[in-house]
């Protein structure tokens, strides 16, 4: 239960930030509203994944989905020309 709650904890934070970094990214507004628009979804983003975390029953599938989308959004708001 422990390891559940760490990953749903840190992987869902880190899924949650990248995620909303590359959406506020992709935005058509001015950087700074798009930034807003980010930091709102990144909130439903987090209380939803880590919900789905205690739903899910295979830890590995868990971990294997939260920190696999965090690493392929950071890489892509990296690639985008965002700043690490």
């Amino acid at each position: 239960m422990t390891a559940r709650g760490v990953t749903a904890l840190v992987g869902g934070y880190a899924a949650a930030a990248a995620l909303s970094s590359l959406l506020a990214r992709l935005l058509p507004p001015p950087p700074a509203e798009a930034s807003a628009w980010g930091v709102i979804v990144s909130f439903l983003l987090f209380a939803g994944l880590g919900l789905w975390a205690f739903h899910e029953r295979r830890l590995a599938y868990v971990a294997a989905v939260l920190w696999g989308a965090a690493l392929l959004a950071g890489g892509a708001v990296m690639l985008l020309g965002g700043r690490p």
